[in-house]
């Protein structure tokens, strides 16, 4: 024999006797063999198709070479299907101690969580309400200074990013933006036109159907619409980045993340939210024209006509004015809660939730303190 040939045997591991289990009685079973990792096997599936009687049945041990925590909970998961409790027989004081000590711990319930009383856990939200604000406020202060340095020194502008976002975040939203107003446009004159045609009024349709939508309705509506459309998309590509470690190894090799992420993304959507508005607000008032000759009789001639005299340049870049804003809150904030993923799939879903829930909150918020501030101002 040669001596590789003897090194290979001195060196390989001993056989193992498989894990074994016989009826002895309609109550008893004998075990043997090694009841291992290694010894198993097969035996999870033969326990399958063994079935014994609810109540104390009797494991006798004598025979058993080895048992590893992996063994004693196969059987303790096979007599627990059965709701039957073992009674062990002639086993060795130590294999003893191990089944025991896993049939207790599979008994025993995890302990609930404790309650943590309500000042702490409104002070720990307070905390991480604080923590989040001040990490945002950072970021819009690193964002204005990379748009400083981009403003002054224009060749390192990504126009092709930017223009790629703007067909991405602007021309493909066009349909359900026209749609949407469309619809929303026909609501607001059936809406007005149910009360106008009881005074007489059906004219005024007109001004309802112009000023609602111009000032509040084409923003309001297309920046909702972007923020669960590009803002989500935003929040999910950094924080796909930030997993799969791209943002490490951009700053790695000296590329700003908000240069290339950020600003094209904030620089896109502010030009192409107003341009979505405008879409926005010729479709709408396309649809209030619809419902209003159907349901009123005001023809196509008579509404523009009034619709010309009535509404002012003003109102329409009060809408658009309005959408500037609410295209750097969504940008910004798409991209802020993608950069604060935490390394897990888990983690990228949450964030881009919560950039949507935030963003919608946002604009919601200052298109109020937009209407407050033209009421004050009588614009």
């Amino acid at each position: 024999m040669s001596r590789s040939t003897t090194d290979a045997l001195l060196n390989s591991p001993p056989s193992v006797a498989l894990a074994s289990i016989t009826q002895q009685a309609p109550q008893e079973w004998a075990l043997s063999g090694n009841w291992t990792v290694r010894g198993l096997g097969a035996m999870p599936q033969q326990l399958d198709t063994q079935d014994c009687t609810a109540g104390e049945i009797v494991l006798y041990g004598g025979q058993l070479d080895m048992l590893d925590s992996a063994g004693a909970c196969v059987l303790q998961r096979w007599l627990k299907r059965h709701n039957a409790n073992a009674c062990l027989r002639d086993w060795p004081p130590r294999l003893e101690k191990l089944m025991t000590l896993v049939v207790d711990n599979v008994n025993t319930s995890s302990p609930a969580p404790p309650n943590k009383p309500f000042l702490e856990r409104v002070g720990r939200s307070a905390m991480a309400a604080a923590e989040q604000a001040l990490a945002l406020l950072t970021f819009a202060g690193e964002t204005a200074i990379a748009a400083g340095r981009q403003i002054a020194h224009p060749q390192r502008i990504r126009w092709r990013v930017m223009l790629r976002n703007i067909q991405i975040g602007g021309f493909d939203a066009l349909p359900i933006i026209g749609l949407t107003s469309f619809l929303l446009g026909v609501v607001v004159a059936y809406q007005g036109a149910d009360q106008l045609k009881h005074y007489g009024a059906n004219i005024f349709v007109v001004d309802l159907v112009g000023y609602a939508m111009l000032r509040e309705f084409a923003p309001l509506i297309s920046a909702i619409i972007i923020t669960g459309r590009s803002g989500s998309a935003y929040a999910a590509e950094i924080g796909t980045m930030i997993v799969t470690e791209e943002i490490d190894a951009m700053r790695t090799i000296d590329i700003d993340p908000i240069d290339l992420l950020v600003l094209p993304k904030m620089a896109a959507l502010a030009v192409a939210l107003p341009l979505l508005t405008v879409f926005a607000d010729l479709t709408g008032v396309f649809g209030g024209m619809v419902m209003a000759r159907s349901q009123l009789g005001i023809g196509f001639p008579e509404f523009i006509d009034r619709f010309g005299r009535e509404m002012h340049g003003a109102t329409l870049l009060v809408g658009i004015g309005k959408s500037v804003v609410f295209a750097v809150i969504i940008a910004g904030i798409g991209c802020f809660q993608g950069f604060r993923t935490k390394g897990s799939a888990d983690s990228v879903g949450r964030q881009t939730t919560t950039s949507v829930v935030q963003s919608i909150f946002l604009v919601i918020v200052v298109d109020a303190l937009f209407s407050i501030v033209f009421s004050l101002l009588d614009i």
